[in-house]
C-alpha cells in the first residue's frame, strides 16, 4: 500500500465515508493515540530556562525581572530601541510604564494600519507562554489588546509572568485556551526566507520581539 493510500484512507474514515480499516489492510490501532502529553518533568525555573532558551533560539530577546524592576526594565528597552510613542492596550497595568517614557497611545477601534504603523513599539502581557515550543499566545485580553495592534508595529515588548502563564506543552496550553477567542501563536520575530534561504524578518508582523519573564529570576 503507497502512502497515498494510507492517507486517502485516513481522510475516508475521518468523514465517515469509505472503506472501513479492516477493508483498506490498516490495522484497526494504525493510528496511536498514546503520545506524551508532556515531556519530562521540570521545576518552573526549569520550565522558564526552557522556554528563555527556544525563544533566543527563534531569535527572541528574552529578559527576566521582578514586578519592582519591570518599570525600569521597560523603559530602558523602550529607550534602547529609540521609541517616541507606544501602544497600550486598555488593560495595561499602568505602573508598567513610566510617566516619563515615550507618549503612550491607546488602542483606537478607529486606528488604520498607517496610524499603528507609525507607533514605534507596543507593549502587551499575553495569555499564557509554551516552555517546549518557545511560544507565545495571545487571546485578545485586557493587557494584549486586539490581535491588529502586536503584528503592525515593528516592535513587541511582551510580558510573561511566570510561573502563573507558563505551561510545559501545547496539550496544556489547549486545556487553558478558549478555542472562541482570536488566538495568535508566536514563536520569534516575524520571519520568512526564500528559495535561497535568505532570511527576511518583520514580514508579517514585528521585526523586533522582546519577551519579558516577569518573576523568573
Amino acid at each position: 500500500m503507497s502512502s497515498k493510500d494510507r492517507i486517502l484512507g485516513r481522510i475516508r474514515r475521518a468523514v465517515g465515508g469509505g472503506p472501513s480499516p479492516s477493508d483498506t489492510g490498516i490495522p484497526r490501532d494504525y493510528l496511536r493515540r498514546d503520545y506524551l502529553r508532556v515531556h519530562g518533568v521540570r521545576t518552573p525555573a526549569e520550565s522558564a530556562d526552557l522556554l528563555a532558551a527556544h525563544l533566543a533560539e527563534y531569535r527572541a530577546k528574552v529578559h527576566r525581572t521582578d514586578e519592582d524592576g519591570l518599570a525600569a526594565l521597560l523603559a530602558r528597552l523602550l529607550a534602547a530601541h529609540g521609541s517616541r510613542t507606544v501602544l497600550v492596550p486598555p488593560g495595561l497595568p499602568p505602573h508598567w510604564l513610566a510617566a516619563a517614557g515615550p507618549t503612550r497611545v491607546p488602542d483606537r477601534a478607529g486606528s488604520t494600519p498607517a496610524d499603528l504603523d507609525r507607533t514605534d513599539s507596543v507593549v502587551t502581557g499575553c495569555a499564557l507562554a509554551i516552555a517546549e515550543t518557545g511560544t507565545v499566545v495571545l487571546d485578545g485580553g485586557p493587557e494584549q489588546g486586539r490581535r491588529r495592534i502586536t503584528l503592525i508595529p515593528d516592535h513587541h515588548i511582551c510580558v510573561v509572568r511566570v510561573p502563573e502563564q507558563l505551561v510545559d506543552s501545547v496539550p496544556q496550553a489547549l486545556e487553558r485556551l478558549d478555542p472562541t477567542r482570536p488566538l495568535t501563536w508566536i514563536s520569534g520575530p516575524s520571519a520568512t526566507s526564500d528559495i535561497e534561504l535568505d532570511r527576511v524578518e518583520g514580514v508579517h508582523g514585528p521585526r523586533t520581539l522582546e519577551v519579558i519573564l516577569l518573576g523568573a529570576q
